[in-house]
């Protein structure tokens, strides 16, 4: 055999063996497990709280008394900024705001809100100075006379909060129960002075006062000025009507018959009934604390009735009114509604300033008899004619009064020149 084949097979069979026996240790190889990778977090970054920034407060300006102002400032405030509102409240003479109103509103310098007294009106609105108001169904929440007080042309300009008118005051250790009737103040009248030779009366009024001399007049028929649904009509003239006059004669007859003095003023007025020489006479709230400082032994009633029925005071009413320069009109009008014309701020007007309230929940809960017996006496009232031509009536109407009193002149001529003079002075 050939020597290099045989070594050749020798190595090949070497190398078999070699590779046999390093077979055995030799690991099958396996898959690799890959770990996934960790799932990302989500990093939240921390805002810092963002401070909420307070709403600024719109600043409406309310014209008010030194009375009223306090009250108005601390509740009007409490609620007030829920409307996103700072009620700033400028004291003033409640005789100087009307007046005061005509020079700083139009100079932007004025009010947004003000309080005043409906008979202001006539001025008020001819001259541009205050705003048309409509609260809706809340207007039946006051008493209607208060709210047609407020009325001018047809349009409502003012949120009424109080009302007054004089009644019927009579002593009652001269009389039991008021007379109902002037019929029956005319016997009473007979009756005391027959009782005290001549000096006591049943009734005493002031001479030349056309306005204590209203409610004699309506309750025969009378008027100053026709009343529609527009208010107060100017071209329609009372004075010299059926029914002032047939009031006008009674006076006459009062005195004629001696029961009724002339030359009586206020002081007079007050002074015979404080010291029991009139048995009634017809006053207001004003006279009030003076009345029971004498210690006389009043009560207060209703005025008596003439042929048309009981006799119906002029009302007078205070309320509030928004300012035709204003530039928060909408907002005004909101802090009236929504503020003011609610029972907590009418009874706490009420608490500081008793008076009648134009609130019908407050006024028919007010536990002060002297108020409710003037509300009860207000409360058919007729409001005092706003219009400017009232302006023209009182001097006129004052005169005729005197000359009736004063026997001058009869009832029908005194009347009827007054009439005429009105007329005339509404036509210049």
């Amino acid at each position: 055999m050939n020597k290099k084949y045989f070594w050749f097979a020798s190595l090949l069979i070497i190398f078999s063996l070699v590779l046999a026996a390093c077979g055995g240790q030799v690991e099958t190889p396996t898959e690799e497990v890959v770990e996934a990778p960790p799932e990302p977090t989500e990093v939240v970054v921390e805002e810092e709280p963002e401070v909420e920034e307070e709403p600024e407060l719109v600043e409406l300006v309310v014209w008010a008394d030194e009375l009223r102002a306090p009250i108005i400032n601390d509740l009007g405030n409490q609620f007030a900024n829920e409307y996103g509102v700072s009620l700033t409240i400028q004291e003033m003479g409640f005789g100087d705001i009307r007046d005061q109103l005509a020079v700083a509103g139009p100079a932007g310098e004025g009010p947004d809100i003000l309080i005043g007294a409906h008979d202001w009106l006539g001025q008020l609105v001819s001259n541009g100075l205050v705003s048309p108001l409509d609260f809706g169904e809340k207007e039946s929440e006051f008493l209607d006379a208060a709210i047609t007080a407020f009325v001018y042309e047809g349009q409502l300009y003012g949120l009424p909060y109080a009302t007054e008118n004089i009644a019927f005051f009579c002593n009652k250790d001269l009389v039991d129960t008021a007379p109902t009737t002037w019929d029956e103040v005319t016997a009473l009248a007979v009756d005391l002075e027959a009782a005290s030779d001549g000096e006591v009366t049943a009734w005493i009024i002031q001479t030349i006062d056309p306005y204590h001399h209203f409610p004699l007049t309506n309750s025969f028929g009378g008027y100053v000025f026709g009343l529609t649904d527009e208010g107060y009509d100017p071209d329609d003239v009372g004075l010299d009507s059926s029914g002032a006059i047939a009031a006008g004669e009674w006076l006459q007859d009062m005195v004629e018959a001696g029961h009724l003095s002339a030359d009586v003023d206020y002081d007079v007025l007050h002074t015979y009934f404080t010291t029991g020489k009139a048995a009634c006479i017809g006053t207001g709230p004003w006279a009030l604390s003076m009345i029971r400082d004498s210690g006389v032994n009043y009560f207060i009633s209703p005025f008596p009735a003439g042929d048309t029925g009981a006799g119906r005071p002029f009302l007078g009413v205070q309320g509030f009114m928004v300012s035709a320069f204003s530039e928060n009109q909408l907002l005004a009008q909101t802090v009236l509604d929504e503020i003011f014309a609610t029972e907590e701020f009418m009874q706490a007007m009420y608490d500081v300033d008793p008076r009648p309230s134009a609130y019908l929940e407050v006024r028919d809960s007010t536990d002060d008899a002297d108020i409710a017996a003037f509300a009860a006496a207000g409360a058919t009232g007729y409001p005092m004619p706003a219009i400017p031509a009232m302006g023209s009536v009182w001097e006129a109407w004052g005169n005729a009064t005197s000359l009736i009193i004063t026997q001058q002149l009869d009832a029908a001529d005194a009347l009827a020149d007054a009439a005429t003079q009105v007329r005339t002075l509404i036509a210049e």
